[in-house]
């Protein structure tokens, strides 16, 4: 039962990725398939889509940078502090 509603699940999000055929026809050869609705109105909408993106990724591999090497040698950082408490 599980796995079927996983499997469902799936194909459900399939199929609402998909673009319908008047979405398909009015979007730009690039997104043709892929998404619903109006298309980008201009070059500002491509700028901020792939800006937004670049963030997201750099927080990502930041967040994964320093959460894997931390990089606090100190012996005066809080966490020495908090992990030698005696």
């Amino acid at each position: 039962m599980k796995r079927t509603s996983v499997i469902l699940l799936f194909w459900l999000a399939a199929q609402a990725a998909t673009a319908c055929p008047v979405c398909e026809r009015n979007q730009p050869a690039m997104l043709k398939g892929i998404t619903h609705g109006a298309g980008p109105e201009s070059g500002w909408d491509y700028v901020i889509v792939w800006t937004a993106v670049a963030v997201v990724v750099l927080t990502l591999f930041f967040s994964v940078k320093w959460l894997l090497r931390p990089g606090e040698k100190s012996d005066r950082h809080i966490k020495r502090v908090i992990l030698n408490n005696e």
